[in-house]
């Protein structure tokens, strides 16, 4: 990519910087953990970025406490209203209880109840709605006109995407030497940052991103060179349940990622037994995507190389957990 095409794209390696400059002190730098067995299974070197270990259970608290940061008085004053599945949500939850504002969730009425109670846990409001039929933004931006609050989509957002590729910095600051790094896909705000920050860093990095079968907007886009809208995904993976990215995300993975590939929800389970077993790492079907691509030979060019693999997130019932790894014993 060239100085002038990375000039084009709304977030740069200076933001990211900054986002951590902002963040620090409210996030978790994570751990990053390897495994031999795993790597001579897959047939390369693995480095895992455990954001599980992360504040709020997942890589999300970046982003939140990257956007939450830039209020002012008066915008911290009407409070903050966000929508997701629960990640997002728990992260702007934590967030605004730590800066001392609001906060109002739009949450699905059939989102994981253990990301349900941890948003509530943290303070906030939830105002349920049916994804089925309903419209999460409209009744997030609903509520914003009420209350005067402010917005903080999950990924539609430059100080968001921002505060996720903060990881990518501590990954290469541990692993400098990396070849390529591959990151599940929702909505593209985790990939983007990742890819900005990589990218910047060390411009010869590969970038792949890694959605559901079922949920593959991004990679529909991609080929398509506009936004397509997909139905709602039939997926275990609720993190990655995007039914669109955003034209800022898709925008970014056009511009710096080599590829966006998909995986089924069996690959998803195999992989999380596989964590389970091996890296002792309890991991939500949506963030073990990446990890689940290279499992079943889906990254191409990774043989004897360097991988960093995000595990994005472990907020998943135990018993939820149990029942879709049973039976899958690990190689």
């Amino acid at each position: 990519m060239t100085t002038a095409a990375a000039s084009r794209l709304s977030v740069s390696l200076a933001d990211v910087r900054a986002a951590r400059e902002r963040i620090a002190g409210h996030v978790h730098r994570t751990p990053v953990l390897t495994s031999r067995q795993v790597d001579a299974l897959v047939g390369c070197r693995m480095f895992f970025k455990c954001e599980v270990f992360q504040r709020g259970g997942a890589f999300k608290a970046r982003g939140a406490f990257s956007r939450l940061t830039l209020l002012g008085a008066a915008e911290r004053a009407g409070g903050v209203v966000a929508f997701s599945s629960g990640n997002h949500a728990q992260a702007v939850a934590l967030a605004a209880r730590e800066l001392g504002m609001r906060a109002t969730i739009v949450m699905p009425i059939d989102a994981p109840a253990i990301k349900v109670a941890a948003t509530r846990g943290y303070g906030a409001r939830v105002v349920p709605y049916d994804r089925a039929s309903g419209d999460r933004e409209e009744v997030a931006r609903r509520i914003v006109a009420e209350e005067g609050a402010v917005l903080v989509p999950p990924f539609d957002d430059d100080a968001v995407i921002a505060g996720q590729g903060t990881l990518a910095l501590e990954l290469l600051e541990e692993v400098p030497d990396l070849d390529a790094v591959v990151a599940p896909c929702g909505g593209g705000g985790l990939m983007s940052g990742v890819a900005v920050a990589g990218r910047g860093v060390r411009p010869g990095l590969r970038i792949f991103g890694v959605e559901p079968e079922a949920g593959d907007d991004m990679k529909r886009s991609l080929a398509a060179g506009e936004l397509v809208s997909v139905p709602l995904p039939a997926t275990i993976a609720d993190a990655l349940m995007t039914m669109r990215p955003a034209a800022r995300t898709l925008a970014i993975v056009r511009a710096l990622a080599e590829d966006v590939l998909t995986v089924s929800d069996l690959e998803l389970r195999r992989a999380m037994a596989l964590l389970a077993s091996r890296l002792k790492l309890v991991v939500e079907p949506g963030g073990a995507a990446g990890f689940a691509a290279l499992l079943h030979g889906k990254v191409p060019g990774v043989a004897g190389r360097r991988i960093g693999v995000v595990l994005s997130g472990g907020n998943v019932d135990l018993e939820r957990f149990g029942s879709l790894v049973a039976g899958l014993n690990p190689p």
